[in-house]
């Protein structure tokens, strides 16, 4: 019996992309009339992205991905994994879109994968075990989602828009993720969307308790599958409903473990989120894009990920950052994306948000979105998508 060489599989490349506006919440209050600090402190976001009219997981999903392709090429890639609980169809997954935007092989498999925001999580998994038993190959993930909330609710602020593409292969330039990971999962009630709704249901305090109960759970799993001990841990990069929500659950773990808490140790993993919202799937990787590209102390260092899903699934991965992985980052990369959206009025942003998702009746969608595609509209019923012209 021969023993074989251990294979690094992980994270090669990641790449986000957001929607065409922005909504500064600062406008939310005063048209409120509340306090700023309501939501600057009160749970940790500054804004969200807010998809133009001819945008939505797809275009989003697609543009991310595409940095991925243009840099990588599509060599090796057999699978799409595309993780989503916005989803455009009931049949048809958004990666076959994508598929077609990108212009991959037909030698591909593609499938969508649904778990609330978990589903990203489920789907680098996935891609992990494909590439461990074909190590030439390499699985494109994209996690994309539209966060949209009842107006004049409590989650109203929580909403926003993004998208992440991940490339997972062996050898990864930029994190080799560990086989051990803790995972939880409990039957509750916290956030669902029945099929008839544009937008979800959520009870805010057991939403809260229940994404703290999935980490403890996950954590002591971990532990019990022979993950590392807390000290261990360099950096944790959390799934980001909004941010406090991730202060208060790393919190509970600290007093669990019996360790210090200190909340300047997540604040670089924040940096995107609190402009983009709440991004369900693709929460937890526009994270760990931020740190990737904004922490310089990360070379060697083990990194943990906290993953979770409403209803509810949660899972805590670790990984080993590269020795050169600053080499492979494109430091100011997502500012730039953030930068470029068009700041919307609350009576612009509301216009949109009251115009909901397209339907199957036949419409053409205006031409808005500055990303490389749009949603043309739907016509005999299918949904069609093209590329737009760039300067």
């Amino acid at each position: 019996m021969t023993t074989q060489q251990s294979l690094s599989v992980g994270i090669h490349d990641i790449a986000i992309a957001t929607g065409h506006h922005v909504l500064e919440l600062d406008d939310l209050a005063e048209r409120l009339g509340v306090d700023p600090a309501k939501y600057h402190v009160g749970i940790g976001q500054d804004a969200f992205s807010v998809p133009a009219p001819d945008e939505d997981i797809v275009t989003m999903g697609a543009a991310a991905a595409k940095e991925v392709i243009d840099r990588h090429g599509v060599e090796g890639i057999r699978t799409v994994l595309f993780a989503t609980e916005s989803g455009v169809d009931q049949s048809k997954a958004a990666g076959v879109f994508v598929h077609g935007l990108l212009g991959l092989p037909k030698g591909v498999r593609v499938v969508e994968l649904k778990q609330a925001c978990y589903g990203g999580t489920a789907a680098v998994q996935l891609a992990l075990g494909i590439v461990a038993r074909a190590p030439h190959e390499r699985v494109l993930v994209i996690a994309a989602d539209v966060a949209r909330y009842d107006v004049d609710t409590a989650a109203e602020p929580t909403q926003g828009a993004g998208a992440a593409a991940i490339l997972v292969s062996a050898d990864p330039d930029l994190i080799e993720i560990e086989p051990a990971a803790g995972v939880f999962t409990a039957d509750v009630d916290d956030f669902w969307r029945p099929n008839d709704r544009s937008t979800a249901l959520v009870d805010g305090r057991l939403s809260v308790s229940a994404y703290v109960d999935a980490f403890i759970g996950a954590w002591d799993d971990l532990a019990a599958q022979g993950g590392p001990a807390f000290g261990d841990i360099a950096r944790f990069v959390h799934h980001q409903p909004f941010t406090k929500m991730a202060i208060k659950a790393h919190r509970k773990l600290t007093q669990h473990v019996g360790e210090p808490f200190d909340e300047s140790e997540l604040a670089i993993g924040f940096t995107y989120n609190k402009q983009t919202g709440n991004t369900y799937t693709a929460s937890i990787w526009i994270g760990l894009a931020a740190l990737l590209d904004l922490d310089d102390d990360l070379a060697g260092q083990r990194i943990a990920m906290f993953s979770y899903g409403s209803g509810s699934v949660g899972e805590l991965m670790t990984g080993i950052v590269r020795p050169d992985h600053q080499q492979h980052r494109r430091v100011g990369r997502v500012q730039e994306v953030l930068g470029s959206r068009v700041r919307l009025t609350v009576d612009e942003y509301r216009a949109l948000h009251a115009a909901g998702a397209a339907t199957s009746e036949d419409v053409e969608r205006p031409r808005v979105t500055a990303g490389p595609f749009r949603f043309a509209g739907v016509r005999g019923g299918a949904r069609h998508y093209e590329a737009v012209a760039q300067d």
